[in-house]
């Protein structure tokens, strides 16, 4: 999840202290209260105890711990330089360790892997529950690495600096106290930080505002600062843009999750770079900066249009002059899902109706010429990674039924061949998939995928489950998941996907069609396949379910308490729910360029109308609903979920409630509690949907 801006007027901020203190509830945002875990603990136990013994549990918990802890499934790779790294977790290492191999090994199929550290030993030795969160490295050799380590899987983590060569933490090495920010190599003996420096370094939205340079051989708090965003903005932002040889430093605030002012720093000095403050710099190549438009730009007279992908000649740009190329221009029925640069090349990742498509781009005397990639169609194409060092690349295609393949790629000449493929844990030949599109309320049409069995019966009897998000422009695609075929298809049950705005499918137009006011638009959506599911006879609503995570949980909040007519099961993931204080909760307040601020009396009338926590009402009939969350989730606060439960269990609503005690937002640690997490949603959704 992403960032925004915080106004909040004195008088505004009393309303907001009055309402707070008649919220009976407060006590369970107090993380690790006393009062607080006895109610987790309390409810946990009765999740646990219905859950787990159901009749299917053991068996849909052993086959997706298989899944999980599978050695053959394919090893993601991260080239650095001659190696490739890859995290690893198994039933032999269930925290994971972090390895190497020589490239040309990985690539014969071959890997020769190291251990550089072992968490699972680690975490022995230190008494804590370490979680691996990634690792930055020293260019051009990399032979040392800042690694990330959360305590418990939050977004908080400790900095070390890593030797790959000794495989051990460097004595006296950098070394950054737990903070959510980042720490990169600028040099060998430069690091540039952002971090929580001590008082009023942080923004409200609990991100660092200051940006360090930090010479090795120094204490921390003699780091050079080099820029400074407001504590109303979301964070500061700093981080090194390598062209070849070259290294640019980028600063900047993001004032909003959705619009940013940005610098460099040349020569120790500012230099502001004027472009709009919602584009996305998505890389450099060839003294080329590639932005990744969001709305309409007016540039000499021509206007370059939103969802298209320009570049600046970037020396230019710092003498504030403007030369730009365009490398594409999506239609309405595409969307840019990502851009990266090998040595040589551009490559653009695509979704064309949600389905993705993969191209290539050179800069050919001053313009830039386009080449599809003949990828596999009809699923989702992911660049895993690239050797900066070539034009080598990887990349994934998957779809409902097509398990990963993992494909090294060359951009110079398009060519690719399959490197690896995971095996296929159901029997996809059984079933098909099917794209409709349904009418929302206010005409759009919203698509979403079906995937089911081939002799499925249009009779209502068949239970279904609908998963959606609609948020910050993420995009829904099809993906292959072992354990939904497992659990769920082979069950009998029907997986629905739904692409409703707020999501990237379509492009920025699509996201913004569910911000702030217009987030009705996202319900709507999403009531509007339901309503669909059950006319075409898929399903009825008491063999309908749906599911969502963190602004899905949302979604399945605002679901269930809108239309709970339509739905039997609801999982509620990791979610928001209460929005007047969502910006008072841990990151909550980087997310109002997405909702609106609730302290603001105009857009608190909007917010309002569909805040699942204030929503709620007594006598009215809701389905059971299955709450899941974290007690380290430091990103959405587990109070959301703690409150909407206790909420409704006091109005006299069933519900069930489970709080894992570690694994962030992620929700889960461990292949254990992934599986454990999976067996009993699914266990859950059967008891309810499967009459």
């Amino acid at each position: 999840m992403k960032k925004s801006i915080f106004f909040t007027l004195i008088i505004l901020g009393i309303f907001g202290n009055l309402n707070a203190q008649e919220d009976p509830y407060l006590w369970l945002e107090e993380v690790d209260g006393k009062k607080a875990l006895e109610f987790v603990e309390k409810q946990n136990k009765i999740t646990v105890d219905k859950l787990t013994n159901f009749k299917q549990y053991d068996a849909i918990y052993n086959s997706s711990l298989e899944i999980y802890n599978d050695t053959e499934k394919i090893a993601y790779p991260s080239v650095y330089g001659e190696f490739v790294y890859n995290f690893w977790k198994d039933k032999d290492h269930v925290r994971g360790i972090w390895r190497r191999s020589p490239k040309a090994a990985y690539l014969n199929g071959t890997p020769q892997w190291e251990t550089l550290i072992d968490i699972d030993k680690m975490s022995k030795e230190d008494g804590v529950k370490w979680v691996y969160k990634g690792a930055n490295g020293l260019y051009p050799k990399y032979n040392r690495f800042m690694v990330r380590l959360s305590k418990g899987g939050g977004d908080a983590t400790i900095k070390r600096e890593f030797d790959v060569t000794t495989k051990t933490f460097v004595e006296d090495g950098f070394y950054i106290e737990e903070s959510k920010g980042n720490a990169s190599y600028i040099d060998e003996n430069t690091l540039i930080v952002s971090s929580n420096f001590g008082e009023n370094t942080m923004t409200t939205s609990g991100y660092p505002r200051q940006i360090k340079l930090w010479k090795r051989g120094t204490p921390l708090s003699n780091a050079k600062l080099i820029y400074e965003a407001k504590t109303s903005d979301v964070a500061a932002r700093g981080y090194s843009l390598r062209d070849g040889s070259e290294n640019y430093i980028i600063l900047g605030r993001s004032i909003t999750f959705y619009e940013y002012q940005t610098f460099a720093w040349i020569n120790d000095k500012l230099v502001k770079l004027d472009i709009p403050q919602d584009v996305y710099i998505s890389g450099i190549l060839n003294n080329q900066l590639i932005l990744d438009l969001k709305s309409d730009w007016e540039v000499d007279g021509i206007t370059y249009t939103q969802g298209t992908v320009i570049s600046l000649n970037f020396k230019d740009l710092l003498e504030n002059k403007k030369t730009i190329q365009q490398l594409l221009k999506p239609d309405e029925f595409s969307s840019v899902s990502g851009i990266y640069t090998t040595k040589s090349k551009v490559l653009i990742n695509m979704l064309n109706n949600v389905s993705g498509e993969l191209y290539t781009y050179s800069f050919v005397d001053g313009k830039w010429k386009q080449q599809q990639i003949d990828a596999p169609a009809h699923g989702s194409i992911s660049v895993v990674d690239l050797d900066e060092f070539s034009d080598e690349y990887f990349f994934s295609f998957s779809n409902f039924l097509t398990p990963n393949t993992l494909f090294i790629a060359n951009a110079s000449d398009g060519s690719f061949k399959a490197l690896k493929s995971r095996k296929a844990y159901f029997d996809g030949s059984a079933y098909e998939v099917n794209q409709i599109k349904v009418a929302s309320k206010d005409g759009t049409k919203i698509p979403y995928f079906i995937v089911s069995a081939k002799n499925m019966k249009y009779d209502g009897t068949n239970p279904t489950l609908l998963y959606g998000y609609g948020g910050f422009e993420v995009s829904m695609d099809p993906f292959y998941s072992g354990t939904f075929g497992k659990a769920w298809l082979e069950n009998g049950g029907v997986f629905v996907l739904a692409n409703i705005r707020g999501g990237g499918e379509f492009g920025p137009r699509w996201h913004q069609a569910g911000l702030k006011e217009k987030r009705q638009n996202v319900y709507d959506d999403f009531h509007a396949v339901a309503k669909d599911l059950i006319t075409r006879k898929v399903t009825a609503p008491e063999h309908l379910g749906i599911m969502g995570g963190s602004n899905g949980g949302l979604l399945v909040g605002v679901a269930f308490t809108q239309r709970p007519d339509l739905y039997n099961a609801a999982v509620c993931q990791v979610p928001l729910l209460d929005m007047k204080r969502y910006n008072k909760l841990l990151a909550g307040a980087s997310w109002m360029g997405e909702y609106g601020n609730p302290d603001i009396p105009d857009e608190w009338e909007y917010i309002k109308t569909y805040s699942p926590y204030q929503n709620l009402k007594k006598g009215k009939t809701y389905p059971e609903v299955y709450f899941y969350t974290s007690t380290r989730d430091d990103r959405v606060h587990p109070g959301h979920a703690r409150k909407m439960a206790a909420k409704m269990i006091d109005m006299g609503h069933p519900v069930l409630y489970y709080e894992n005690t570690e694994g962030g937002h992620a929700g889960s640690s461990t292949n254990e509690q992934s599986a454990r997490s999976s067996a009993m949603s699914f266990s859950y959704l059967l008891m309810k949907l499967k009459k």
